[in-house]
């Protein structure tokens, strides 16, 4: 499945429009092609879309999911990811008053809510539940078949998680296919599958499958395109996060980009954690992803630079000062485009 291209879209975002939550949400709005028509934001009711969070899209902000029945949707997505992945308390009664208007709902949550009796007595025919996050059917493990692919495999990697390593992974594809190269997206991640139709929710699937999940998808793919771009997930600096290793033993990546989000210093979630020098994050990504030599040898060959907060010279700056420190090829791939990444993918 995906997000529906021909039906209505409200999403909803309680919280998130500003805050840190609406990850989900903001990249549907930001991405998908999908008709979006309302955001539900009780924090913002009123206000520009574009203002508060630079996204270049004229949807209302509303109170509610019945505030937005004036524009007819006919799809509700969940749009936070917040920690641990659960339905927070007060979006239940939103829930039940889309399901009860005739909306189907898409839920990118670990909570599953298509096997709930008390809300599958909601639906009337033609509606739907969509749980994203499901661990895809005959999975094994991991073998490092991908590494036998003729394609190029890039990876997004990261200093921390939710620093715009799907965004980066998407500005590169698109970018790949202005150019003529036969070029996919691979989702590792309930946005990133709502936004492509396909791929697997890394972090639905037990982690003695993960790698082989991602190995299972690039042998589907990977014969049949020049380049793949690999949405990353987590980070290794991160003391919470298991997706990253399965990443990148399971695409046996070519080249990897590191993603960062200017003037961070430590874990967002975990500010006991630094993040240590960009030079000393490469040399650790690099080192794991050939194990001593087990695997290939894999270079990080760029930065994407989160810029969000800068104003556009502050921005440049940071930019230079990043390719000064590291002595990478560096830019902001949202902001200015993805192509001096993917000439130093090209390059490589």
């Amino acid at each position: 499945m995906r997000l529906p291209l021909n039906q209505r879209i409200a999403i909803l975002l309680h919280e998130g429009t500003a805050g840190p939550q609406g990850k989900t949400g903001l990249s549907l709005l930001r991405y998908s092609e999908a008709p979006i028509v309302a955001v539900i934001d009780r924090e913002c009711v009123g206000r520009s879309l574009t203002d508060i969070t630079g996204i270049k899209r004229d949807v209302p902000i509303v109170e509610s999911v019945t505030a937005s029945l004036q524009y007819q949707p006919q799809v509700l997505v969940i749009g936070i990811a917040p920690k641990g992945g659960t339905v927070p308390d007060d979006y239940w009664i939103e829930i039940k008053n889309a399901l009860q208007a005739g909306m189907s709902l898409v839920n990118g949550l670990h909570t599953p809510l298509a096997t709930m009796p008390e809300l599958n007595a909601l639906l009337k025919p033609g509606q739907l539940i969509w749980d994203v996050r499901k661990e895809p059917p005959n999975l094994g493990i991991a073998s490092g078949l991908a590494r036998t692919l003729p394609c190029r495999r890039v990876l997004t990697v990261g200093t921390d998680m939710a620093i715009g390593k799907m965004s980066t992974s998407l500005e590169m594809h698109w970018a790949s296919k202005l150019r003529g190269w036969r070029s996919k997206f691979l989702a590792t991640g309930q946005t990133g599958v709502m936004l492509e139709g396909d791929g697997v929710a890394l972090d639905a699937v037990r982690v003695d499958y993960a790698a082989g999940a991602v190995e299972q998808m690039l042998m589907r793919y990977g014969k049949n395109y020049d380049i793949v771009h690999v949405e990353g997930q987590g980070s290794l600096l991160h003391p919470g996060s298991t997706a990253t290793l399965p990443l990148i033993r399971g695409s046996q990546p070519t080249q990897l980009v590191l993603v960062h989000r200017a003037g961070q210093t430590h874990n967002r979630n975990n500010p006991h954690v630094p993040i240590p020098p960009l030079p000393e994050v490469i040399k650790l990504y690099e080192t794991v992803a050939s194990a001593g030599g087990a695997f290939a040898p894999v270079r990080v060959v760029a930065v994407a630079l989160n810029t969000v907060g800068l104003d556009e010279n502050a921005a440049k700056d940071a930019i230079a000062q990043t390719t000064k420190l590291t002595g990478l090829p560096c830019t902001d791939a949202v902001r200015f485009d993805a192509n001096v990444l993917l000439d130093a993918v090209m390059k490589s």
